[in-house]
């Protein structure tokens, strides 16, 4: 006989329980995310950056992309990083009083897992969630600790973060020789071959990839700290606005100097130089969350703000359906367009599908009750499949009133 299902075991948090401000900055920081993916990894090889200027840019382009990378690369990445340590830390504490919250938790980021082996190897190998849930998987037994436990993990590990970039392993990360050979591969590959040659490219790309990810690896460990930490500490369920400007002024400042003392070359001479632009990149990530919370809070911030929380609500679909559809665009077996379009037009690309996006979500949400991608996981985590349309959610509900 199978098991009976406690329906409120299982609820998800009620959406008049949840914070928008933290699902309008998730979907806020999707599109820093979208931006820089577009730019720097769909529309030209991900190595392309490591080596001299091939190809000369308009002035617009070079705009775009020093924008982008001062304000926003590797900025969005730290930001969604410290929002997945609030989003497992929020879990931890909704299954406080179901006996299998370790079971349920683990089997979560096992899912993730899953998807991200999937989005890694089939459909884009600029994956992020293989490396969260791994991630995960080695934070989620310090979830059960003390706060005070989680402020030393992110301490300690934002420190090797910071330590690795300074003593860099030798030979981790490709030879300029490997790098060029692959990104003249990938300017014939992505822009004119078939399904299947930039499948098996894209696997061939995989152990050049994985180096990327082990510079960046203890920053999302320590930004996942920082995020359960943030939570516990309820800075975001009672957020101080007088306190989040404050910090959002210092924050911001100090890492913008940082990375304008590396952008001017001054950063050598205070021995600062391997890591101004990693601690500015933390620290301007955490400076923009405390910026848009803090607005958030305000009633004509709510409803600035408000077009995002749907979408952040459904971040995991939107980001999954962003690969498919710039796969498409880009790839030879779509439109083929990489290599073709400077960053401005693909940024323009980008910023229409965001839109979408946005419509999309706020539809979708007034019908259901999570994103696909969002049910599927929540369904595989509990091992049973949950009540997706909300008119059915709402008789269920009014069968057990």
């Amino acid at each position: 006989m199978a098991a009976t299902i406690d329906e409120s075991s299982y609820s998800p948090i009620n959406p008049s329980e949840r914070i928008g401000s933290i699902d309008a900055l998730r979907g806020v920081a999707l599109l820093g995310v979208l931006a820089i993916n577009l730019v720097t990894e769909f529309r030209i090889s991900i190595f392309e950056q490591f080596l001299p200027a091939a190809r000369p840019a308009a002035p617009l382009d070079r705009a775009v992309e020093t924008i982008l990378m001062l304000a926003v690369d590797m900025k969005a990445f730290a930001l969604f990083s410290l929002l997945f340590g609030v989003g497992l830390a929020i879990q931890f504490e909704h299954l406080s009083t179901n006996p299998h919250r370790a079971l349920l938790l683990f089997r979560r980021l096992i899912v993730l897992l899953a998807f991200g082996l999937i989005h890694l190897c089939l459909i884009w190998n600029g994956d992020i969630l293989t490396e969260y849930a791994i991630a995960g998987l080695i934070f989620l037994p310090f979830l059960f600790g003390p706060r005070w436990l989680l402020a030393s993990g992110a301490a300690t590990f934002l420190g090797l973060y910071l330590a690795l970039q300074v003593w860099s392993p030798p030979g981790l990360f490709p030879s300029f020789a490997a790098i060029q050979r692959d990104v003249q591969e990938a300017n014939h590959v992505y822009a004119d071959g078939s399904l299947w040659e930039v499948l098996a490219f894209r696997l061939r790309e995989i152990p050049l990839i994985v180096p990327l990810h082990v510079y960046v690896f203890p920053r999302t460990i320590g930004l996942f700290f920082l995020g359960a930490f943030t939570w516990r500490s309820e800075v975001l369920r009672k957020p101080d606005r007088k306190l989040l400007f404050s910090t959002t002024a210092a924050f911001v400042g100090l890492g913008a100097a940082l990375i304008f003392l590396k952008v001017n070359g001054a950063s050598a001479s205070l021995g600062l130089d391997a890591v101004a632009t990693p601690a500015g990149t933390i620290l301007l990530a955490l400076g923009y969350g405390a910026a848009f919370v803090a607005v958030a809070e305000l009633s004509s911030g709510r409803m600035l703000l408000g077009w995002a929380v749907p979408l952040g609500r459904m971040a995991f679909t939107n980001y999954l359906a962003q690969s498919v559809v710039f796969g498409w665009i880009f790839y030879g077996y779509g439109l083929g367009l990489f290599g073709h379009l400077g960053a401005a037009e693909a940024l323009a690309i980008g910023l229409a599908v965001y839109v979408c996006q946005v419509f999309f979500s706020a539809w979708w949400l007034r019908h259901y009750r999570y994103g696909p991608v969002e049910w599927l996981w929540r369904t595989l985590m509990y091992g049973t499949q949950q009540r997706m349309s909300l008119k059915g959610f709402a008789r269920a509900e009014n069968r057990l009133a």
